[in-house]
């Protein structure tokens, strides 16, 4: 059964702001910065603190599609365009979901054969404008991802930009430091011994540490989906409806787990109550398998996110949609000696 978007029909995005809590416990770890450590900010209303950057939610979000043991997308969605990345004697190395610079990741760019040697051929000269819609096909065409979580690709032409179509990010208000610590026992040595160079430094000896950690009134997962950028690839009535079911596919499927940050940063749903978006309440996100459905007596996922990547794979080329995904392999490095 298809699922019902009507109600976004004229809707310029989809903003969700989402109630979570400590999974056991009272404290998490938040994210650290390089020379900041924690990501505390002043609101009108206290001090609050960033649990999660939109950087770092783009990753968990391409993540939820990717199955670690399997080193592919996760069965339900296999056939998603994306570029595979192998070694000279065909093992898995990475992949444009995996990577930070999705299809613009050195790893790709520097691959054999040259898709991005492809891409700057079919993308036309630099002394004419950019295509977007041609961009767009293009991408639909290789890393599906690049066009919901963003793509720049500036070794090819500095004006190929794609903003993030869906973000996310994880905000705690009405903080409070909850201070720790531990010590690193050495049953060994308990002690330093300088004279013999075994000291902290070298790892030697019981080493006692501070941690910092927070406890907070209100925990909030924001995401908002921009529906109008999506439509405004220009791309077909499928390959659009693909992209907006994908989005929100990642949403549900980031909550329903466990929301596993850190080691010491685990959430969960407030409610499991349905999850209403702010701007349009009447819209609840769908359920795991409204999207996916059950696998068939013929190994066929029968949600509408498989029949859709289905449809709109290469296979369907010379059909209704020509620039259909595909699984691009290319190689990176030489030959293990």
């Amino acid at each position: 059964m298809s699922i019902d978007l009507s109600l976004l029909d004229g809707k310029y995005d989809l903003l969700f702001e989402i109630q979570l809590g400590v999974r056991l416990g009272h404290r998490f770890q938040p994210t650290g910065f390089p020379d900041l450590g924690a990501a505390e900010f002043d609101t009108p209303y206290g001090r609050s603190l960033l649990v999660e950057s939109a950087q770092s939610m783009a990753n968990r979000l391409e993540a939820v599609c990717w199955d670690e043991g399997a080193n592919d997308v996760i069965e339900p969605l296999r056939g998603l365009s994306h570029v595979r990345v192998e070694d000279a004697e065909g093992a898995f190395l990475t992949s444009s979901m995996l990577e930070a610079h999705r299809i613009n990741s050195v790893y790709i760019e520097k691959a054999q054969p040259s898709l991005h040697d492809e891409l700057r051929s079919g993308l036309g000269g630099k002394d004419r404008p950019i295509d977007r819609r041609k961009l767009a096909q293009t991408l639909f065409r290789y890393d599906v991802g690049s066009l919901l979580h963003g793509v720049f690709l500036e070794s090819i032409d500095g004006r190929l930009r794609v903003a993030r179509a869906i973000s996310a990010f994880i905000e705690a208000d009405g903080i409070r430091l909850a201070a720790s610590g531990g010590v690193k026992n050495d049953r060994i040595q308990a002690t330093k011994d300088e004279e013999r160079g075994r000291s902290a430094k070298e790892g030697f000896g019981n080493v006692p540490f501070p941690r910092d950690e927070y406890t907070a009134e209100k925990i909030t997962l924001y995401a908002s989906i921009d529906l109008a950028q999506i439509r405004g690839y220009g791309l077909d009535e499928e390959p659009t409806r693909l992209l907006i079911l994908l989005a929100l596919f990642k949403l549900r499927s980031f909550v329903d787990s466990p929301m596993r940050l850190r080691t010491a940063c685990c959430f969960e749903l407030k409610s499991r109550d349905g999850i209403a978006s702010r701007n349009v309440p009447e819209f609840k996100l769908p359920s795991y398998k409204d999207f996916v459905g059950d696998r068939g007596e013929d190994g066929r996922w029968t949600g509408e996110l498989p029949r859709l990547i289905r449809e709109l794979t290469e296979s369907k080329k010379g059909a209704a949609v020509p620039y259909g995904m595909c699984v691009r392999k290319v190689k990176f490095g030489p030959a293990r000696g």
